[in-house]
Order: structure tokens, then C-alpha cells, then sequence
């Protein structure tokens, strides 16, 4: 099956940390960043690949918990009955998680053969950047004004899930429809964000948990420990400096410079599709 390099190992990290909490898609970067490398994206051989760009998560979802663990502190003591305000918050997230866990479970082959390509993930980058222009010029993604994290409901879990399931399809970003559904539904966009990472948390834990059981001997077998182990740690320094970059420019201003980003990556990717690179 051939060996992935430390090289390549390193640029797949810092691509999965830097992108994943990030609104612009870690699945569409890492599915073009495949494309440009030349790794395999079919057969065993493109099993082992997407194992290992799906375990190497594991590092963005240690950043979030290094980042946040008083926050999942309060949640774990709300769900033993220790505090209200944990428990309220802890059901949100894992009622937010449901929709997408439902409906990714029953149509994950299908997903996997139409929707993983890079056609799909540059119109999923086209089609969000434009929407997140559009809803930037209402005014309502921006930083101020709206519900503190605390206030989080069953109803807001329910429309935020609802919106992640959109997230299946690559290129969409779970992050960016969260973010979005909750500053929609009347989230502050310190809520928003930091209900994002909460969800994202469990969603991007279970994926790579079940990932791992699944196919985690197939990445072994093919790539051994080093690049599986570099590539975690890679990705949780980049993740980290991302979520902390990201918090502090959202405190200041919209979403706006992710449409544009990901309008300027889309049309990008278009050209290399076009001009037969990818």
C-alpha cells in the first residue's frame, strides 16, 4: 500500500488542525490536500488514507478539550446531578448530536461514494461562502448582542443539529452551519462558537472513535505508529493556535472573511480540476 512520509504526515496535520474548527471545511482541505499529494483515495490503500486523516482528528479534539475542560468539567458534573447548569448545557450538546449521528450512520456509504470528491467540496465551498456573504450583509452574524451559553435549549439543540447534518456533505463545514444556526436562533457569538466546539467535541470524538474500531488495524498495518502519532500531535498544536486565533478575531468581527475564503478556495479548486491537476 506504500508508506505515507513524515512530510506528508506533517502538511495532512497542520492541514486537519488548522481547518477543523475553523468554517471552511477540514474534510473538503483534506480531501484537495489527498488530491495534490497523489495518495490513494480508493480500494485498501485509500481506507488506510482516510483512516488516517480521520484519526489524526483526535489531536483537534484534544485541543478543544485542553482549551475547554473547565467548561466539560461543568457538563460531566451536570450529568452525575452535581450542577444544573452542567446538565442543561450537557443535554443540548448531546441532543445537538443525535440528528447527525442518525442520519450519517444510515447513509455513510452513499456519502462516501457521491459525495467525497473534489467537484462536490468545491460547490459546498462556493454554495456556503455565498449564503455566508448574504446573511453577513442582514447583519446577523455578527459579534455582538445576543444569548449567553447558559441559555442553551432544547429547542435551540434541536435546530443546531438539525443544521449540522447539512455538514455531511464535504466542503460545508460543521463548524460554519452551527456557528450559523446558533447565532440564527439568538446565540451571542461567544455562545455560538463555544457551543460549536462542545458539539464539535462529541460528534468528532464518536467519528473517530468508531473510525479507529473499525479500520484503525488497516492504518497500522499500512502506515505503523510514527506518522499516525505525528500527525495527532501536529494537528492538535495547530488546532490549538486556530481555536485560539479564531475566538479572539470573532470577539471583533462577522463571518464574512470565511465567504470570502472559501469562494477564493473554491474557484481555486475549480482551476486545478479544470486544468486536470486534481
Amino acid at each position: 500500500m506504500g508508506v505515507l512520509s513524515a512530510a506528508e504526515a506533517v502538511v495532512l496535520g497542520v492541514v486537519e488542525g488548522v481547518t477543523e474548527f475553523l468554517p471552511i471545511s477540514s474534510t473538503g482541505h483534506l480531501v484537495v490536500t489527498s488530491g495534490l499529494l497523489g495518495l490513494p483515495d480508493a480500494g485498501p490503500a485509500g481506507d488506510a488514507v482516510t483512516s488516517y486523516e480521520i484519526a489524526i482528528q483526535g489531536g483537534a479534539i484534544l485541543a478543544v478539550f485542553v482549551l475547554y475542560r473547565h467548561r466539560l468539567a461543568v457538563m460531566a458534573e451536570g450529568l452525575v446531578g452535581t450542577s444544573r447548569t452542567g446538565r442543561r448545557l450537557a443535554l443540548a450538546v448531546l441532543g445537538a448530536f443525535v440528528p447527525s449521528a442518525l442520519v450519517g450512520v444510515a447513509s455513510e456509504r452513499w456519502i462516501k461514494g457521491v459525495l467525497f470528491g473534489a467537484w462536490p467540496v468545491a460547490a459546498a465551498w462556493l454554495v456556503g461562502g455565498l449564503a455566508v456573504l448574504a446573511l453577513a450583509r442582514t447583519g446577523r452574524l455578527g459579534p455582538h448582542g445576543g444569548r449567553p451559553l447558559e441559555t442553551v435549549g432544547t429547542r435551540d439543540a434541536l435546530v443546531i443539529g438539525a443544521a449540522q447534518v447539512l455538514a455531511l456533505w464535504p466542503g460545508t463545514s460543521r463548524s460554519l452551519v452551527t456557528i450559523v444556526a446558533a447565532l440564527l436562533v439568538g446565540l451571542s457569538m461567544a455562545a455560538a462558537v463555544e457551543f460549536s466546539f462542545l458539539l464539535g467535541f462529541v460528534t468528532l470524538g464518536a467519528a473517530t472513535t468508531y473510525e479507529a474500531v473499525r479500520n484503525g488495524t488497516l492504518m497500522l498495518d499500512s502506515f505503523g505508529w510514527f506518522t499516525p502519532l505525528l500527525g495527532f500531535v501536529v494537528a492538535f498544536v495547530s488546532a490549538a493556535l486556530a481555536i485560539r486565533w479564531m475566538v479572539g478575531y470573532l470577539t471583533r468581527h462577522d463571518l464574512a472573511i470565511f465567504g470570502w475564503y472559501r469562494i477564493g478556495i473554491g474557484l481555486v479548486t475549480v482551476a486545478l480540476l479544470v486544468g486536470g491537476v486534481l
